[in-house]
């Protein structure tokens, strides 16, 4: 992640999860990322209403020169990258990995570099599935966004498994090809 708020909102996100693989909605407090809620976006994931806005904060919305509430986030996406940021989506919710993206937008003052962050929340039964997100400009004075392309993506993994210290010693050791039974 580039852009500071970002990396201040998933560590929140990630302090909040815990050991689980995403925090519950309800455990997820505005008071500990104040500063942030003009970016930050909450979607509803819905493949059959296209994942539209439950939330959107007001920076957000001034950036995009209207308000998201209710309007489908893919649609903010130009042609091609509609079904690509679709299935980012689908595996942020589904397989609750987060996921941060570079993209580019038209606007009326020239072309605009974002940086797109999607979280997921813990799926509860008969609670409505969704995800959250922030997206934050990496210049200022751009308005009426448009038009917005992919131009990277990645999914952040979290770590399988921790080495312990005696494992790390050994590895360090090491020189050449060795094999360790055991280290999964």
């Amino acid at each position: 992640m580039k852009h500071p708020s970002n990396r201040q909102f998933f560590a929140y996100w990630d302090q909040k999860r815990g050991e689980a693989r995403a925090p519950d909605r309800s455990d997820f407090k505005p008071d500990g990322f104040r500063q942030l809620l003009g970016d930050v976006f909450v979607l509803a994931c819905d493949e059959a209403t296209r994942h539209p806005f439950r939330v959107a904060g007001t920076r957000l919305s001034a950036l995009l020169g209207r308000d998201l509430k209710g309007q489908n986030f893919p649609e903010l996406f130009d042609r091609e990258g509609r079904r690509e940021i679709e299935d980012i989506i689908a595996a942020v919710t589904e397989d609750m990995l987060p996921a941060v993206a570079g993209i580019t937008a038209a606007s009326d003052e020239g072309v605009a570099h974002l940086e797109l962050l999607l979280l997921p929340f813990n799926q509860r039964a008969h609670v409505p599935l969704s995800l959250t997100g922030l997206l934050a400009p990496f210049e200022d004075g751009h308005s009426r966004l448009r038009d917005f392309k992919l131009t990277s993506w990645r999914y952040i993994h979290p770590p399988t498994e921790r080495l312990v210290p005696r494992t790390l010693r050994k590895l360090k050791l090491a020189r050449g090809l060795m094999v360790y039974e055991g280290l999964r």
